[in-house]
């Protein structure tokens, strides 16, 4: 199978994208797939370290831009769209997936009017621009949650949930004891949230006046390592900070929370690995769509939610000390997460490609 992957912008939609990947080549000894993003270096690097062709067409987004910026956006739309013509006529794909993100907009176009069966993919609860204008034209929309089927217009959709990194659901080598202090895994993302470590070094502060032991593995992101590191030192809290964490299996299987931003790969992670969590979407997401992913475990008993405008060290600190005190609670709270993962999307989606090439 030769399969062009196409969007980007953000991590969050190439990660669905490389495990789709690479379950076709799990499935196919003969299987290519090769990624066309827009020219940020981002996601040259993502795709680089993860050993998949890439190659980029002239395309940038047009929300928040200005109508002068917009404007020159659409004036370069042709050009995108020829460049796209071009690589589906050298790479000869069998299909085109689109993972979200303005570039996926003239790849799947183009794969629509060169007769190539192509597909979407949908990872935010509130789909992005791009996929809501895509959805007449391609042949499926996948969707990751129950949520999104609203916001469509139209296309056959399916529920697939968003594919997740592999590793993460591989077999706990050790379970964790009892005895072992409460752990709480923190992390805004691999950029880091600011907003969220300065609470949580509050917070930390707060439990340690209370007598309370708690452990953190604590993801900052590069530019707040160094504040963060400092602080720990300054109010002597211990911890593992680091600007970002390589084990991220390892770190989940350690954490008995996670407090976290509410991006759709980290919910999706969240509920397949049932863990409990406390999530303070980021306000600034396009259409607040964090809060509407956030609200997909919330609903379900599966994670609390504090606003950024809400959130304070000692209000963290009292959510936090509640579910150290009632672990049946917590326990209630991830099996409730549990229920809404789908740990097979990329397989299901894999699936689902498979049967679009039968037809």
């Amino acid at each position: 199978m030769r399969l062009i992957i196409t969007g980007g912008g953000t991590g969050g939609h190439l990660f669905p994208g490389i495990a789709v990947a690479r379950e076709i080549s799990r499935r196919c000894e003969k299987g290519v797939s090769l990624f066309v993003t827009g020219r940020r270096r981002m996601e040259s690097d993502i795709l680089s370290r993860a050993g998949f062709q890439q190659t980029s067409i002239a395309i940038e987004g047009i929300k928040g831009r200005g109508w002068k910026k917009g404007l020159m956006v659409l004036v370069k739309l042709p050009w995108s769209f020829l460049q796209s013509l071009l690589i589906i006529r050298g790479f000869s794909p069998h299909l085109v997936l689109g993972v979200g993100g303005y570039s996926a907009g003239p790849v799947c176009v183009a794969a629509r009017v060169m007769g190539i069966p192509s597909a979407i993919h949908e990872q935010n609860s509130f789909p992005g621009l791009t996929n809501r204008l895509l959805c007449r034209f391609v042949d499926r929309v996948f969707i990751s949650f129950e949520e999104s089927e609203k916001h469509f217009t139209g296309g056959s959709l399916f529920l697939t949930g968003n594919p997740i990194r592999r590793e993460l659901l591989a077999p706990v080598v050790s379970e964790k004891e009892e005895s072992e202090a409460f752990t709480v895994m923190v992390t805004g993302g691999s950029q880091g949230a600011r907003a969220i470590n300065e609470a949580f070094v509050e917070a930390l502060g707060a439990l340690k006046e209370r007598g309370r032991d708690l452990r953190a593995i604590h993801q900052t992101g590069e530019g707040d390592w160094d504040r963060v590191k400092e602080a720990y030192g300054n109010l002597g809290l211990t911890g593992e900070v680091i600007p970002f964490i390589q084990d991220m299996a390892g770190a989940y299987q350690k954490a008995d929370m996670v407090v976290s931003r509410a991006g759709a790969s980290t919910i999706s992670e969240l509920a397949a690995l049932g863990k409990p969590s406390i999530l303070v979407p980021y306000p600034y997401a396009a259409n607040n769509h964090q809060v509407t992913n956030a609200r997909v475990l919330v609903d379900r008993g599966g994670a609390e939610m504090i606003l950024q405008e809400d959130l304070t060290g000692e209000g963290l600190a009292t959510l936090l000390e509640k579910y150290m005190d009632d672990r049946p609670a917590l326990k209630k709270m991830g099996e409730a997460a549990k229920s809404a993962g789908k740990p097979d999307a990329d397989r299901i989606i894999v699936d689902h490609l498979m049967d679009m090439l039968r037809q």
